[in-house]
Formats: C-alpha cells, structure tokens, sequence
C-alpha cells in the first residue's frame, strides 16, 4: 500500500477512537488495527466503484422519463450506443413508409444537455440526405429544436417531428435551398433526385450514399 494512503486511514481511524475517548490507552491500538482494516475496505470499494453511486442530475431524471414514456411507430427506434448508463447520448433510427423516402434509413445523433428540457437536445443527421430541410453536414431545421422549444416538450415530441420531416418535407424553411427550390418547382425531380441519392449516386455535385433498406 501506498505510505500516503496507509497514513492517511491510521489517522482517520486515529481521529475516530480519540472522538470516542481524547485518552488512547495501548489496549485501543487493537481495536485501531480492527478499524484500520474496516476504513482500508471502504476505500478499495470505493476505488473500485462498488459503494460510488452517481447521483443522476434533473436532466438525466427527465430524460429517464422521457424514454420509459416513448410511443413510437414501428419506422422509429432507439438506440444506445455507449450503453444505457449513458442516457443522454443516443441514436434514434427513421425508416419512412411513406412520401419521398419511403424505403431510407436515415439515423439521427441526440445529444441531451444537461440543463433539459430547459434546453432542447442538440440533433444531427448522421446519414448524408438529399432534403430541404437537413443539410449536408447533417443540421436539422426543425421549429422544435430551436424558438418553439418549450420544456412541456419531451423527446416522443422531437422523434415525431423528425418523422413528419421525412413524410412532409417543408421548402418554405430550408437549409438546403437547391433542394427547396427543385422541390418546390419541379417536384417530379425532387423525387427523382431523391431515389437517387437514397440508391446511392451523384445528385448534381454531391455524392450520397446508399441509405435504402
């Protein structure tokens, strides 16, 4: 053991039995050893992490409650990548089964801060799609996310909303403008492009990878 730590437990256990009696006789140096092996145990759990437990913030008590009150179609799931000790980093997975990108799979990155539902969660597009609404480096326009966020709000909330992004693309708020526009001109081509970049190919200068189930 390290001389620090040995010195360290024999006084705390020192300062202990002196609490009980300010005179230590030599017959208490036994009952120190006891309390000595007692306080080194307590601090090898601890080290190990079998007596730590964390305490969750108020953000991690909502976001536990968000979850255990999911109801979600069948074309969305969740997912926890780091495993469930951490809540507040997760995927959630949208297979549309409708409109323009009936067939997809487009996943979606959370991060929950930890102020929420004071704060919304910040959301990215992992998989490069061709929509008015999502740009290229995966930022979403979605109201929700951003001034129309209200802690009444929960996740049920946002993953719907994502959903409805994919059934009814909006290019009247875009983040990607060429693909507003087509969609909002030429929408036999909107849908063209689409099925392309979803098959995986060129839309113009932009390379997307095949996304269709």
């Amino acid at each position: 053991m390290d001389a620090c730590l040995f010195l360290m437990i024999l006084n705390v256990c020192f300062n202990e039995l002196q609490a009980d009696d300010p005179v230590v006789s030599d017959d208490d140096y036994g009952k120190m050893i006891k309390l000595f092996k007692v306080k080194e145990k307590q601090l090898a759990d601890n080290a190990n992490g079998k007596t730590l437990i964390k305490k969750q913030t108020a953000g991690e008590l909502r976001l536990h409650k968000d979850i255990s009150e999911l109801n979600l179609p069948k074309s969305c799931q969740i997912s926890f990548p780091n495993g469930k000790d951490d809540l507040m980093n997760f995927e959630v997975t949208i297979r549309p089964d409708e409109g323009y990108y009936l067939g997809g799979t487009f996943v979606f990155s959370f991060q929950v801060p930890p102020v929420y539902p004071h704060e919304p969660p910040k959301v990215k597009c992992k998989t490069k799609v061709y929509h008015p609404n999502i740009d290229l480096e995966g930022n979403v326009c979605l109201n929700i996310l951003r001034e129309d966020w209200k802690p009444v709000l929960n996740i049920n909330t946002i993953i719907y909303g994502l959903f409805h992004l994919f059934t009814q693309p909006n290019s009247e708020d875009p983040l990607n403008h060429e693909a507003a526009a087509v969609l909002r001109d030429n929408p036999k081509m909107f849908e063209s492009n689409v099925r392309r970049a979803m098959a995986g190919g060129y839309v113009g200068q932009t390379y997307f990878q095949r996304c269709l189930s």
